[in-house]
């Protein structure tokens, strides 16, 4: 059970009588009631408090739950003057006066967050006076559950009602009364107005209030103290556990995938060709689309050395650049203040906030024209299934074109020489990277670029494992995500 559970289990317990043991020696709840009623005919003959219309006696139908047989049920305008209070308009307000609106108080708990006073806060409607030690029940909105008692005089919003302390009945014990689930509940149910309800006086005055010996309400409030205090440590233990949580879920898709990139996340098989066999077919098939023009040959890049190796990966793995097995390409934006560059678009242009980390681009928020096409990018679109890479601002976003598209200069088109379906190890794989420090440690400002890109430190395993890591990743990512909901 969690500690918010919990606390609505101890109120409920506190007003059902088995929070606490009876004892005989009590003076029944009966005798005490009858002080009250007593009490409450002197205040009338004083003139103290109005003469009011009898309420209704109880019926057997209207009692909720059994009570012990020392208690008594009542009803709260019986044994509370509720709802009587002194109104004061608000130019008439003292000055340095204590002003209370229902915002200063803490749904729940009833604390104060904030104090303020005239003329700070200067009040611009009527307010209720209330006194040191008054019990104050936010009216309005009852599941909030604002209630408190007083710790200063001041005047409050027409909506908290002020209620007199009763001699014959511990105020801590009532405030339990207004914040158990029973009466939360029978508020609600009371209340009237659709975007402000609020609990009218008369559905009060009728509340149940489930009345015990004055000795019992005096265990029942120290027993409830605490209780609540050892809620207040489960609930942060509670924090503590949903932070844990949290922090397991976040960091454990880094996990899954960091562990793909080491060779740990599914077993190698013997049978599988190497990465070496396999990358020396990439580079062959490579030298074959310079022989044909397709294209360029570049610069070779520097070879690998074992300062730059991160880790140990598999035997049958293999360490290369990711210029060596993929063709990379650069986007462009058109000028903005060329108004016919995005008037009438309709080549799909793909910015960073278009791509789905991990996932397909259906769609682009705009579209480049004809006359882009013509005077910019003067090259065919990228086709549907091209890998997208971003390396500036944000670094590290992967996703596949599932549209025809072009990009803008910090996104970069990755296209494997040979073997298409290298692009779902690298989708997988390049979010986890260490990219500025596998690009170059000696670049100024340790930035990605068309010179840079292509050094990347890719661990390459074979085609087949490739494919098993793939699988594994997307099943596993899957149950992080119900997890992730879970919490």
């Amino acid at each position: 059970m969690k500690a918010a559970d919990l606390r609505k289990s101890i109120l409920q317990y506190a007003v059902e009588g088995k929070l606490v043991p009876q004892d005989i020696h009590d003076e029944p709840a009966s005798i005490l009631y009858d002080k009250i009623i007593k009490e409450k005919e002197t205040l009338i003959k004083q003139g103290k408090i109005k003469k009011e219309k009898p309420l209704p006696p109880i019926t057997d139908d209207e009692i909720p739950y059994d009570i012990p047989e020392n208690w008594k049920w009542v009803r709260l305008g019986e044994v509370y003057n509720y709802g009587t209070c002194t109104s004061f308009e608000y130019h008439k307000i003292p000055n340095n006066t204590w002003i209370l609106e229902l915002e200063d108080i803490e749904s729940g708990t009833g604390t104060i967050n904030k104090y303020i006073y005239t003329p700070q806060r200067k009040p611009k409607s009527a307010k209720n006076l209330f006194n040191k030690n008054d019990i104050l029940y936010s009216k309005l909105r009852p599941y909030l559950n604002k209630v408190l008692i007083a710790n200063n005089t001041g005047f409050c919003s027409s909506e908290i009602v002020p209620i007199q302390p009763n001699i014959f009945i511990n105020s801590l014990y009532t405030v339990l009364f207004f914040k158990n689930p029973f009466f939360l509940n029978y508020a609600n149910k009371c209340s009237y107005g659709v975007k402000m309800p609020r609990l009218g006086t008369t559905s009060a005055k009728l509340a149940l209030f489930p009345l015990p010996p004055l000795k019992e309400q005096e265990r029942i409030v120290k027993k409830v103290d605490v209780l609540m205090a050892l809620c207040d440590k489960l609930e942060q233990e509670e924090e503590k556990l949903f932070a844990l949580d949290k922090h397991f879920a976040d960091t454990l898709p880094k996990s899954i995938l960091q562990y793909a990139v080491e060779g740990k996340l599914v077993p190698q098989d013997i049978h599988d060709e190497p990465a070496s066999i396999l990358y020396d077919k990439i580079i062959k098939e490579k030298e074959t689309l310079i022989k044909q023009g397709k294209i360029k040959k570049e610069k070779p890049l520097p070879p690998i050395t074992d300062d730059e190796i991160p880790y140990d990966i598999p035997e049958n793995w293999k360490w290369i650049r990711l210029g060596e097995i993929c063709n990379l390409s650069i986007g462009k934006t058109p000028e903005r203040k060329t108004a016919e560059y995005w008037k009438d678009g309709i080549y799909n242009w793909v910015a960073i906030s278009d791509m789905i980390n991990g996932g397909l681009i259906n769609q682009t928020k705009e579209k480049i024209s004809q006359i882009a096409y013509n005077k910019v990018f003067k090259k065919d679109i990228l086709p549907i299934g091209t890998l997208l890479f971003s390396f500036k601002l944000t670094i590290g976003k992967v996703s596949l074109l599932n549209i025809p598209a072009y990009t803008n200069e910090a996104i970069c088109a990755i296209t494997p020489y040979l073997y298409d379906n290298i692009k779902y190890y690298l989708l997988k794989i390049l979010p986890i990277l260490n990219l500025l420090d596998n690009a170059n440690d000696a670049i100024k400002g340790k930035t990605l670029n068309l010179q840079t890109l292509p050094l990347i430190l890719i661990p390459l395993p074979p085609l087949k494992e490739q494919e098993r890591i793939v699988k594994k990743v997307d099943e596993l990512l899957t149950y992080c995500n119900k997890l992730k909901d879970i919490i």
